[in-house]
């Protein structure tokens, strides 16, 4: 396999990562050949288990990063109990340490039903002693796959990957949950075609009031990414459409979706609105006038 002893002799030059010896202790795996990515969540590395070539996801230490931008993407997950999420609403050491448990779990937890769903997502390995172990999404010679936003595209490639990807999103969204932070920068392409990556920002497609934002946003990431190549992406509406299918309770995985949405056009009535409201008020100011006119009489 090609550049197998560069990565070899980058293993022997790289010290082993402190979250993952304990890997090595139990034998999970064999050895850490190279760092793949570096994030403000969470360090990717390629290690070496058995025959296998893995990607271990090390979470970083909670005191390295910070919880405020996480907000809008923790709204309606579920915790383990009530004194977890009293201690994560008060914010205290505890409540904090359960956030981040949460945080990591979320990841997990969505990558073993995402791939159980049929959404191409890596395939995952296990997750021992805070890291999570992965299948490694490969390009034709098996080094580390590019990003979507870093390979050409024909015309007839961006349409299917395009139709690909929102069929994934379509599971997703069949299953309650929004990736939340979808770009050709969390999608690698392997030979087969896209693959979805970075999942710990998962949002609940019926607990989060963002969620459809979120689910916009991340469509018409897509839709912006595959219309360099075919433009004519830019004129459907597939996560509207998808959506309205959702809140009607008709979304199936195989739905069959066409980009087309009708957007209702029409203004509201803000004159007509104000009035209603002080009719009602009018009426309610006479209604109660006339309770105390017949307690006086009374």
């Amino acid at each position: 396999m090609p550049h197998t002893e560069s990565l070899k002799s980058t293993a022997v030059l790289m010290k082993t990562p402190k979250g993952l010896q304990p890997l090595i202790d139990d034998g999970l795996i064999d050895e850490v050949l190279l760092p793949l990515k570096s994030g403000k969540e969470a360090s990717v590395y390629v290690v070496q288990s058995g025959p296998n070539r893995l990607c271990a996801k090390v979470y970083k230490d909670m005191a390295q990063r910070s919880f405020k931008a996480r907000v809008q993407y923790q709204e309606g997950r579920q915790v383990r109990g009530s004194r977890q999420a009293r201690a994560i609403n008060r914010g205290s050491k505890f409540g904090r340490r359960e956030q981040e448990t949460v945080w990591k779990n979320t990841e997990v937890d969505a990558l073993y039903r995402l791939d159980a769903a049929g959404v191409t997502v890596p395939r995952p390995h296990g997750y021992f002693h805070g890291v999570l172990l992965m299948a490694m999404v490969t390009d034709e010679h098996g080094d580390p796959a590019p990003r979507l936003g870093e390979v050409d595209l024909t015309r007839e490639q961006a349409l299917d990957w395009h139709r690909r990807l929102v069929r994934d999103v379509v599971r997703m969204l069949c299953l309650g949950v929004i990736h939340g932070d979808l770009s050709e920068y969390n999608v690698l392409v392997e030979p087969a075609g896209p693959v979805i990556i970075d999942l710990p920002q998962v949002v609940s497609a019926t607990g989060n009031n963002a969620a459809r934002a979120m689910l916009l946003r991340d469509v018409h990431n897509l839709r912006a990414s595959f219309s360099r190549f075919a433009p004519e992406l830019m004129q459907t509406h597939y996560g509207e459409e998808m959506w309205a299918l959702f809140e009607a309770g008709t979304l199936e995985p195989d739905s069959q979706l066409t980009g087309a949405f009708a957007f209702d056009e029409s203004q509201a009535d803000v004159e007509a609105v104000l009035d209603a409201i002080e009719d009602a008020r009018q009426v309610a100011l006479i209604r109660q006038q006339g309770r105390e006119e017949a307690e006086a009489a009374g």
